[in-house]
């Protein structure tokens, strides 16, 4: 995830809250041989984690390999290869003593060497040489990196990263990062076997178990695209002693038959289960688990709809000629045709279609960075982007940008906007109606019903005579390679689509500068490519928006920092370039993972829900009540345990 990354747009999202975040009770098996069995929903098309920045490859792999920093179960950075740290009183150099009882294994668990600073230099060089989706997270951070990037100078050792000796790995930052080490938590800065990186050659990471090495607490022991992922727990960890579960087993599910999860969980084949508020057999699965269906909290990631404002491809299309393809990329860069689709857009009627009327609200987001996600002085952040997006025009006067709330639907402003937007347009001599084009999974019965439910609602409030949102009911892969792994913006064959990100680290930039014009993580998704002088940019005002994030970038006083972060924020949404939608979480299940038994973070990959670290499998099914209890008690512990964390980073600084 992103990775976090970038997240998969497909609508099934089994990996969501069942793998609950996370500490707190519940009685374990008496097993030693302690298994998990659920399901994933994409196949990663690499392993190789320097270089890819996909959640369906950092969901594999952030079991397999540990980096600098973990995540334990309240949130806290603490040392995994790391075993101690120090910061240069300038913030600027940060030193990583290392422990020396980690190894790397292959596949099959056969000791290949000792995890060396070295590994961490060849990882990174690495990472680079091979255009890594993810150098934007560390190419402004570390001394010397963009200019090897850029290929001003062609020389490693010039780069602010440095094997002291064997065991001690130093980063040298242009200029100080607070929340650096949450970075370090990112398969860009994971270590590489140099030696091993040679014998693979081009097969390094290729999708297969043995293209890596493993320095985790698993093994990937078996994998067939599309069938199954199996984990073995690594017995030669060296810290095996909080790797409780010795066998994960994932079967590959599509979403055509979403009531298999419960049907499959009640047999006992699986460990948890998603539940689907609008299945047939729901009801009867309500009534007989009434005291134990969870609903999760929602976590960090905002999936959002984006408009592609340079579209190339035209495999999936219903549009007839070249002039109705003139006639929406036209629309789509005109503001007021743009904001007519946000105001139309039933966010809440979209969800309902997975998460039920009950809890339709339950996991919207209204802005690209979480409400909560960071505070501005006695204010959170989102009430500051509210406050600023007032300042946009009247229409945002009564919006409100709290999660679970679907701010932003209202058609009659969506009528006033369209009104607007056709006058605009047909001055330019564009043909209404519009015609867009929205990819769908066919095999998936969510997505199907999801993205119904999104055409409904636009059409209903614009009118079919000026818009028309022409679904494209294609196979899984079809859709995946022409959104999530189409790898330039020209190979984007959409106007419309559903994208997802998790933040790499804690600081609002995470978010915001995906659509830097720079080298943005996301810019390919609205049909750019990083650095490119396309006219589209400054036709949207993207030019104006990237100037925003270079000035909040260097801002060194945070509040001020995140003051200008929500201003960038304010002006994305009003300019309607993305619509954020949902979170992950929020979604009802059931489960024998024991209530907060495993690491938790908003940030990186070391704290996701689908890292089977520290997590625990108990005998029964967890009980509504005993996950309240556990929550509650999970809160205060939390509380308690990042401020102690908070007071302790003082003793690193040297």
């Amino acid at each position: 995830m992103k990775t976090k990354k970038w997240l998969v747009t497909a609508g099934v999202l089994v990996s969501t809250g069942v793998l609950l975040t996370a500490c707190g009770g519940g009685s374990s098996t008496a097993s030693e041989e302690s298994v998990y069995s659920y399901v994933y929903a994409t196949d990663p098309d690499t392993l190789d984690y320097t270089v890819t920045n996909r959640a369906s490859t950092s969901e594999v792999t952030s079991n397999l390999v540990d980096g600098l920093f973990e995540n334990d179960q309240y949130g806290n950075l603490v040392p995994s290869l790391a075993e101690d740290w120090t910061v240069s009183k300038d913030g600027l150099t940060y030193t990583y003593k290392l422990r020396k009882d980690a190894k790397w294994f292959t596949s099959e668990g056969e000791e290949y060497a000792d995890v060396k600073a070295q590994d961490f230099v060849t990882g990174l060089k690495h990472a680079i040489d091979s255009k890594s989706e993810a150098l934007y997270i560390v190419e402004d951070s570390i001394k010397g990196l963009k200019d090897y990037a850029e290929g001003k100078t062609n020389d490693f050792s010039s780069v602010g990263v440095k094997a002291i000796d064997d065991y001690t790995v130093e980063y040298t930052l242009n200029a100080p990062e607070s929340y650096w080490n949450s970075k370090t938590t990112m398969g860009i800065l994971f270590p590489v076997n140099e030696e091993f990186l040679k014998s693979k050659g081009s097969d390094f990471g290729a999708a297969k178990a043995d293209s890596i090495l493993s320095n985790g607490p698993y093994l990937l022991k078996s994998w067939v695209a599309k069938s199954s992922m199996e984990y073995a727990k690594n017995p030669n960890y060296y810290d095996k002693d909080n790797v409780h579960i010795d066998t994960v087993k994932l079967a590959f599910f599509d979403g055509s038959d979403l009531e298999s999860l419960a049907r499959n969980f009640k047999d006992g084949a699986y460990t948890g289960a998603a539940l689907y508020p609008t299945t047939t057999s729901y009801p009867a699965i309500e009534e007989e688990f009434k005291d134990n269906i969870i609903v999760s909290q929602q976590d960090a990631t905002t999936y959002f709809m984006n408009f592609n404002l340079d579209r190339k491809s035209y495999k999936y299309t219903s549009k007839k000629d070249d002039a109705q393809k003139t006639a929406t990329n036209e629309a789509i860069l005109n503001k007021n045709f743009r904001q007519a689709i946000k105001f139309a857009l039933d966010k809440a009627g979209m969800n309902a279609q997975m998460n039920g009327e009950k809890l339709a609200n339950t996991t919207l987001r209204n802005t690209l960075v979480p409400p909560s996600f960071v505070s501005i002085g006695d204010k959170t952040y989102g009430d500051v982007v509210t406050e600023k997006l007032v300042t946009y025009g009247t229409e945002w006067a009564d919006i409100n940008l709290a999660d679970a709330t679907n701010a932003y639907y209202n058609p009659t402003k969506a009528k006033e906007k369209i009104a607007k937007a056709k006058s605009e347009l047909e001055a330019k001599g564009v043909k209404f109606p519009i015609h867009i084009d929205l990819l769908v999974i066919e095999t998936d019965k969510n997505d199907v019903a999801r993205k119904s439910s999104i055409k409904q609602s636009i059409e209903a409030s614009l009118g079919v005579e000026n818009v028309v949102i022409d679904l494209q009911n294609k196979s899984e892969d079809d859709v995946n390679n022409a959104t999530y792994f189409a790898t330039t913006a020209a190979q984007k064959d959409y106007d419309f689509a559903i994208s997802g990100w998790g933040p790499d680290f804690q600081d609002p930039s995470t978010y915001l500068d995906i659509l830097n014009t720079d080298n943005g993580g996301m810019l390919q998704n609205i049909g750019l490519e990083p650095g490119e002088a396309n006219p589209k940019i400054q036709a949207v005002g993207l030019d104006t928006y990237t100037e925003m994030l270079k000035e909040a970038n260097k801002e060194q006083d945070v509040k001020v920092r995140y003051e200008k972060y929500a201003e960038a924020d304010a002006w994305l949404q009003d300019s309607a370039l993305i619509i954020p939608t949902i979170s992950k979480g929020g979604r009802p299940q059931l489960t024998k993972v024991v209530p907060f038994s495993s690491p938790t973070s908003d940030v990186g990959t070391k704290g996701d829900a689908t890292i089977f670290k520290y997590k625990k499998v108990q005998k029964d099914i967890v009980t509504t009540k005993d996950y309240e209890a556990a929550r509650e008690k999970w809160l205060k512990e939390k509380a308690e345990s990042n401020a102690k964390y908070q007071e302790d980073l003082a003793k690193h600084v040297k």
